[in-house]
């Protein structure tokens, strides 16, 4: 049997209107229920800006602690900004509110990196931080296309900078984008660090997240090509009428798979 692995359950997986509305905490004590390991708090699902300051952070972390979870703190901020500058300021804001929930991963997009990975401002900026951060290929082209992350990992590595950040694979990411999953998987494994689960239905603009069917050979050969040390999120939706069942059965199957 294959060793289990740490399963992260990203909030969004609870259905964003559900988690405005019942706090991030709530959702969390479902997931530790459902036998997760960690929980991925999003700041876009947070009621009011207020659930951002540290003090609020600060009291949710320690929470989760208490529950027995860690956590992936996930901002829409990118890193680089759309004329291809690293964004500085998006960055010390995201490890500030990620220091203070006391998560594990700091969860940014990519952005318009285009070529100068500016790995030594990063460094500086990491320089003493108790987080690891981590870039997701997303959806859009900005930040979604597989040259610009092979591109990223070979800038970081001549400047001397390789392992100042890894990488979030968005399994299901890559469809938006005209992306094998697999082909992806096999240049870019030895910098994934964490994985965001979840497969698509639909086509353009009317593409949706789902979750994987228990015999789809293309997902579990997607896996198989990503490290197995790394923890896994579930991000597709569950079964609204009957939700923590349903959280716990993908659970433990994505543990196993």
């Amino acid at each position: 049997m294959a060793e289990a692995m740490d399963i992260v359950i990203v909030a969004s997986a609870f259905g964003m209107d559900a988690v405005r509305a019942g706090g991030h905490l709530h959702w969390a004590q479902a997931s530790r229920r459902a036998g997760a390991a960690g929980f991925e708090v999003r700041r876009e699902l947070f009621a009011e800006e207020a659930d951002a300051a540290p003090q609020r952070l600060r009291e949710l972390g320690e929470s989760l602690a208490g529950l027995g979870l860690w956590a992936v703190f996930s901002t829409p901020a990118s890193l680089y900004t759309s004329d291809g500058q690293l964004d500085a300021a998006a960055l010390r804001l995201a490890l500030g509110e990620a220091t203070a929930l006391g998560a594990r991963f700091v969860k940014l997009q990519l952005g318009g990196f285009a070529g100068d990975a500016a790995g030594a401002a990063i460094a500086e900026q990491m320089e003493g931080a108790d987080v690891r951060l981590v870039v997701e290929n997303g959806q859009l082209a900005e930040g979604g296309s597989l040259a610009q992350f092979t591109g990223l990992f070979d800038a970081l590595a001549r400047e001397g900078h390789a392992d100042v950040l890894g990488m979030t694979f968005d399994i299901g990411n890559w469809a938006w984008r005209d992306v094998a999953p697999l082909d992806a998987a096999r240049l870019l494994a030895p910098r994934v660090e964490y994985i965001h689960c979840k497969t698509t239905v639909g086509e353009g603009a009317r593409r949706f997240p789902v979750a994987p069917a228990a015999d789809d050979a293309g997902f579990i050969a997607v896996l198989d090509s990503l490290p197995r040390n790394v923890p896994r999120g579930i991000e597709f939706p569950f079964d609204a009428s009957r939700i923590e069942a349903d959280a716990a059965r993908h659970v433990g199957w994505l543990a196993a798979a």
